[in-house]
């Protein structure tokens, strides 16, 4: 017995842009921007790992407008220890992402190798990549929006700080700001990246805002010493484009797709409420009773790195772990419990039995349950009846369809989205 679904659409109204080449040719243009781009200069362009919407074309029109100015651009992966932690694995992350030679036309220069370049006043010490200290300059392309481990006194998350702090100071780096939990990487992460953005070998920095549809919203070339300024505007920006589920309280969340393309967590800690580092207090809410994992991203590499965060999960997701991979980020990250493997069940449809078990006899018709294609796409959803009649009248929800029973292929797994 499982409650009926209807799949629901929310209306957005923010903005997009519609042509990346020509913003991103205007950006650049800016008087204060491509003065700093002289021909023959080799600039590193650093690449993350995260899903961003247009990720590729962003990377290949930076790259393209720096080549028109005459300089020499190459692309750095720019991602602390994802990948494995190795040169190897951040190339295959990089190319899962469409990010290829041939892609953007320039070479690739991947290493894990990284020069001490300063310190901080407490005296951390601040490293940078190798080929991009070693180029003439570097640009630092980075979406900016709310972090999943921590909510930041002075307005620097994830972003363009961050990017110059750990994505350039790869895996040495992150393994210094991780050691110190959520201080080293609310508290001392800022501190690291002013090093960075103050060390002269920044051009400039591009900053991504995508809109609640996963679309790019605004992009914003940034000289050096306006970064951080700018950065903690665009971040107030991206919290109020952020799409939110529609409901605080649920009995079951089904996430069909976890992964590192989705968020740096897996599940964005921000659409499900839970943390899961020790000694932080979690969120008021979203408030959910049980999380389900589905499946694991490709793209992910087998890193499910957040499966923590769930309740329950399934076979077929535990089979896709490459406990190496994930066990590289989430040790370095030192929140041990976002890679504890909760529950295993068979399949969807055991999973979600279970988890109506543990319900504790909640009338079926009373359920609030919800599923989602990942913490990223959250325009379309499937819910309950209990939930639809709580958000029905909510402005910008349209429902598409009628309920109907919950659709499973022969090995019991939901039909897809």
């Amino acid at each position: 017995m499982l409650p009926k679904m209807i799949k629901i659409r929310r209306h957005y109204h923010a903005p997009k842009v519609e042509n990346i080449e020509a913003i991103i040719q205007a950006e650049i243009a800016k008087e204060y921007i491509h003065t700093r781009i002289k021909p023959g200069m080799r600039i590193a362009v650093t690449a993350g790992s995260r899903g961003i919407a247009n990720i590729s074309k962003i990377i290949s029109a930076v790259v393209f407008e720096l080549k028109r100015y005459g300089a020499l651009p190459f692309i750095v992966p720019a991602m602390g220890s994802h990948g494995g932690a190795t040169a190897e694995g951040q190339l295959e992350v990089l190319e899962s992402l469409g990010i290829t030679e041939a892609n953007c036309g320039v070479p690739i220069m991947s290493s894990m190798e990284t020069i001490e370049i300063g310190a901080t006043t407490d005296g951390m010490p601040v490293y940078m990549d190798r080929n991009a200290y070693e180029a003439d300059g570097v640009a630092l392309v980075a979406r900016i929006k709310l972090h999943t481990d921590f909510k930041s006194p002075v307005g620097i998350e994830s972003g363009i700080v961050k990017m110059a702090a750990i994505g350039l100071g790869k895996h040495t780096q992150a393994l210094l700001l991780h050691s110190y939990g959520v201080h080293g990487i609310r508290d001392i992460m800022p501190e690291v990246g002013k090093v960075v953005l103050d060390s002269g070998r920044i051009v400039f920095g591009l900053g991504i805002v995508e809109n609640a549809s996963e679309e790019t919203a605004i992009l914003e070339a940034i000289e050096p010493d306006r970064i951080f300024e700018r950065e903690q505007v665009l971040l107030k920006r991206s919290a109020e484009l952020f799409p939110w589920l529609p409901i605080e309280d649920l009995d079951i969340l089904f996430v069909d797709w976890i992964g590192k393309n989705f968020s740096g967590t897996g599940m964005d800690t921000n659409i499900i409420g839970r943390m899961r580092i020790q000694g932080t207090p979690e969120p008021e809410s979203p408030r959910i009773k049980y999380v389900i994992a589905g499946d694991l991203s490709e793209e992910s590499h087998g890193n499910a790195l957040g499966i923590g965060l769930a309740d329950l999960t399934t076979s077929r997701l535990l089979n896709k772990i490459d406990r190496r991979i994930m066990n590289e980020n989430v040790i370095t990250s030192t929140f041990l419990h976002r890679a504890a493997i909760p529950i295993v069940l068979d399949n969807d449809r055991v999973a979600l039995e279970a988890a109506l078990r543990a319900n504790w006899n909640v009338p079926l018709e009373q359920v609030r349950l919800a599923r989602i294609f990942s913490t990223l796409h959250l325009e379309h959803l499937y819910v309950s009846e209990a939930v639809y009649e709580s958000i029905r009248s909510t402005p910008g929800i349209t429902a598409e369809g009628t309920f109907e029973p919950m659709a499973f292929d022969k090995a019991g797994n939901l039909l897809p989205f």
